[in-house]
């Protein structure tokens, strides 16, 4: 079963051999083929004015590229499009008897290394990863926070602590918030969590860590004394209703306020949601690029479905027809798990939920 996730994907040929190894993948994985104009065939893009200038497009525009041809040629090519190991996209190479499926670059928040090992099953290769959490068989900071959909506070440098830990033999606990656990039924252990060791409130300063991962949805958390890392799983949804022309700062004041009452952390956060009349309501698209998350919109029918689950107010049915927006937004987004009491001030009503 193909478990590998790309938006889209590129795979570039530079000669016959590498086409018949593409042919292989196309139909496995939706990608987009190029090739040179003179190798050109059916299901083939011709590069558009060089490989290099294609490639360069896809880059940036692409979530993998996949070449079948040499390390060199596209260590070469992509070198002065580099930026950040954290927004490139994956890039693979296999070379052309479709031995060998390289993860070259991203290999963990970018998934080369999962797309490798995809690609050389398909092949019957051999994924080759260099990383080295994954040399020394042991889970890997960035890759557990994409496993859990989680965010931290600085990523880059809890990633490049937890990972040189681990991969020197330290001692690195992780403990789960029961608020996670109890109430949400987050289980661990679902996840790769190889090399870590698992605590909890009784016996972390007892055991002896070189630090630790805290994986809670909570602003306030207790504070030991080992060097601590939160890993905060993006689970907390809102549903947003609103008068027309809401202030901005108004929402948003409102919007943390009720974070902080709630004790959520605002890195918890995954997605706003509303009525289609609000998809271009100021104050709630502003809020949802201040967080960073996605805005979702239903109609009147959708939020009908749910409604009569809540109380309904008149005003609100007869202007947007639905009695209530808040609430079944956040029933719908959350599959029925709602957090938290609904808050009601100056024209506007904010709803919680949490994805199980």
């Amino acid at each position: 079963m193909n478990t590998v996730r790309c938006e889209s994907v590129s795979l570039f040929t530079l000669t016959p051999g590498g086409q018949q190894v593409a042919n292989k993948l196309r139909a496995h994985l939706p990608m987009q083929c190029y090739c040179s104009e003179k190798y050109l065939q059916e299901g083939f893009t011709p590069f558009v004015e060089s490989f290099k200038n294609t490639l360069g497009q896809a880059f940036l525009r692409d979530s993998a590229i996949i070449v079948v041809g040499a390390c060199g040629i596209v260590v070469r090519t992509i070198a002065p499009l580099l930026q950040d190991k954290f927004t490139d996209p994956a890039v693979l190479v296999i070379d052309e008897k479709g031995k060998h499926v390289i993860s070259l670059l991203s290999g963990h928040v970018g998934g080369a290394n999962e797309l490798a090992r995809y690609l050389s099953h398909l092949i019957d290769g051999t994924a080759v990863i260099t990383t080295s959490t994954d040399v020394n068989q042991t889970c890997a900071f960035d890759l557990l926070a994409k496993q859990m959909c989680a965010d931290t506070i600085d990523f880059r440098v809890a990633t490049k602590t937890i990972n040189q830990l681990l991969v020197s033999g330290k001692k690195v606990g992780i403990i789960v918030d029961p608020f996670l656990a109890n109430q949400f039924d987050f289980d661990i252990h679902s996840f790769d969590i190889r090399g870590l060791t698992v605590v909890d409130d009784a016996n972390v300063e007892q055991s002896e860590l070189d630090a630790l991962i805290d994986v809670s949805m909570q602003s306030v958390r207790p504070t030991w004394s080992v060097p601590t890392f939160q890993l905060i799983p993006k689970r907390l949804v809102a549903g947003i209703g609103c008068r027309r022309g809401v202030e901005p700062e108004l929402l948003k004041s409102l919007f943390n306020s009720q974070l902080q009452a709630l004790n959520i952390h605002p890195k918890a956060l995954s997605i706003i949601g509303s009525i289609d009349v609000k998809r271009n309501e100021e104050a709630i698209v502003s809020l949802a690029k201040t967080y960073d998350v996605p805005f979702e919109v239903f109609s009147a029918d959708e939020l009908n479905q749910c409604a009569d689950r809540f109380p309904r107010s008149e005003f609100v049915e007869k202007t947007v027809g639905v009695g209530a927006v808040s609430q079944p937004t956040a029933w719908l987004l959350s599959n029925g798990s709602l957090l938290g009491e609904t808050i009601k001030q100056q024209g506007i009503t904010i709803t919680y939920g949490v994805l199980n």
